[in-house]
Order: C-alpha cells, then structure tokens, then sequence
C-alpha cells in the first residue's frame, strides 16, 4: 500500500502526546495505518463510524466526559458532517480536532475525489474554521499541539489537513 506507515504513525503519535484518548473513524485508504494503530492500542478509545457526522456527537460527548479526541475522516467526509459541525459544534461550542485526508489535488488518481478537494479550503474559511496542512513530518508533532489545544481553548472546530506530500509513498 502506497500509504506512509511511518508518517502515519508520526501523526498518531502526535494525537498521543497531545492527551487524545479517543477517535473516531470510518474506513479510508490515507487513514487505515491510523485506524489499525488505534485499534491495537489498548489506552485509545477507536470509535467506528457508519457516517462521518456521527464524529461530531461522540467527539461531543468525549468532550463533556473530559476526554481529549480527535475525528479521523476524509474531505468528503468532512463535507458530509457540514450540518452537524454548523448546528451542533459552533453553536454550542465543542472543541472538536479534525484530522481530514486532503484528496483531490494535483497527482489525484481517483477521479471521484477531486470536486472534493476543490471544496474543502473555501468551506473550512467560510465556516471560520482555522486549518493548517500536515505536509512535513517534522512540523506534525507541533502543529497537532497547536490545533489542538487551540481547538478546546476556543470550544471551536480546528482542521488539520493531510497532504499527499506526507500520506503517500510511489511504489
């Protein structure tokens, strides 16, 4: 598989140095590395998704419960979750961390994926959701720290974009 497993693991283990206790997810080709680190870590909470706008509800209830989570979903899956982020996140004011795979740009294989990606920047600064890119594994550790607790100082969404320049290893 073409995707970084050691870049993945540089992601999660920012998440755990970041005090995230739980995540939620639903099966996609950048996030599977995450998933299964998730998965076999007995001190994480992997929470699997059937939507990706149930994130926002669990992310909710972790939140109240004082458990530090993150939502694992793709840039479609973000657009899916649009309603709940608007009329449940922002208005009542949940810190919520969006780790979301950026697909669609340029090298894009999968023709399905790029109107998503041309959509998720405009949609993220309409929203007035901060975002930042994951594209150096040596800038994921501190900008993970600064999503995250930017996100529950200001009880708003944060972003964190996955690029393909860290996601993806040519074979």
């Amino acid at each position: 598989m073409p995707v970084s497993l050691t870049n993945s693991q540089i992601v999660y283990d920012a998440l755990k140095r970041c005090g995230i206790g739980l995540v939620s997810a639903l099966p996609e080709t950048w996030l599977v590395h995450m998933i299964r680190m998730a998965e076999d870590d007995p001190q994480m909470i992997l929470v699997r998704l059937a939507k990706e706008e149930e994130a926002i509800g669990i992310s909710a209830g972790a939140h109240f419960a004082g458990v530090k989570s993150a939502m694992l979903m793709q840039n479609h899956g973000f657009l899916a979750s649009i309603n709940g982020i608007v009329s449940f996140a922002q208005l009542y004011r949940i810190p919520l961390l969006m780790i979301i795979s950026y697909r669609g740009h340029f090298g894009e294989r999968d023709p399905w994926q790029t109107q998503g990606g041309s959509a998720t920047e405009p949609l993220l600064r309409a929203l007035g959701i901060p975002y930042a890119f994951l594209d150096d594994p040596a800038k994921v550790a501190t900008r993970v720290a600064e999503a995250q607790t930017w996100a529950n100082s200001s009880l708003h969404p944060a972003a964190l974009l996955l690029t393909r320049e860290l996601m993806w290893e040519e074979s």
